[in-house]
């Protein structure tokens, strides 16, 4: 018996090679897409907002106990605070600067504007811990840091804002860790 395959068929066989390897490649894509998913929804940022509660009666505890006055809280600095732990978790890096080379003292001038006022000043204080820290922990590291510890016993400042954000899987510096981030800018302007 022979076998004659035309061009026609040959178009039928690839045609149907070609849907076959369509739906692989489909799977595929679906799979890696879920994937991704669920690696970006377990290293998805959130926001602690009973810690920092708890840092703001620590810090003005502190300052009260060392005959300071205690620090009103911002929203201006608590969303400086928010946008900046969120991203330091999200893109994994730490420091004061933003991810694109923005000193912090013009990120919270972004938040907390100088207009109208003659004096404006800010300063602020981040820390990381893994997995996590209490306020009494952040208290201690920033106490037995001088330049932390300065910004704590500032009698400049008047206003405060707190973010802190805990990361599940923290990429860059953080190695994936699960990891808790405070930033905690300071200011005053009259």
């Amino acid at each position: 018996m022979e076998l004659l395959h035309d061009r026609a068929d040959r178009n039928c066989v690839n045609g149907a090679r070609a849907i076959r390897l369509a739906i692989a490649v489909a799977m595929v894509v679906a799979a890696g897409l879920l994937a991704a998913s669920a690696f970006a929804t377990s290293r998805s940022e959130k926001t602690l907002p009973s810690l920092d509660r708890q840092v703001l009666a620590a810090v003005n505890r502190f300052r009260v106990a060392h005959g300071l006055v205690a620090l009103r809280e911002s929203s201006a600095l608590d969303r400086s605070a928010r946008r900046h732990s969120l991203e330091m978790g999200r893109l994994g890096y730490f420091g004061h600067a933003s991810a694109d080379g923005t000193v912090f003292w013009r990120r919270i001038r972004h938040y907390y504007g100088v207009a109208h006022y003659s004096y404006w000043s800010v300063g602020e204080n981040l820390l990381w811990a893994a997995p996590s820290v209490s306020a009494r922990g952040a208290m201690k590291m920033w106490i037995a840091s001088p330049e932390h510890l300065a910004n704590l016993r500032s009698t400049r400042w008047r206003q405060i804002g707190i973010s802190a954000v805990h990361s599940v899987r923290a990429p860059g510096v953080f190695h994936g860790l699960r990891v808790t981030i405070i930033t905690t800018d300071f200011g005053v302007r009259r």
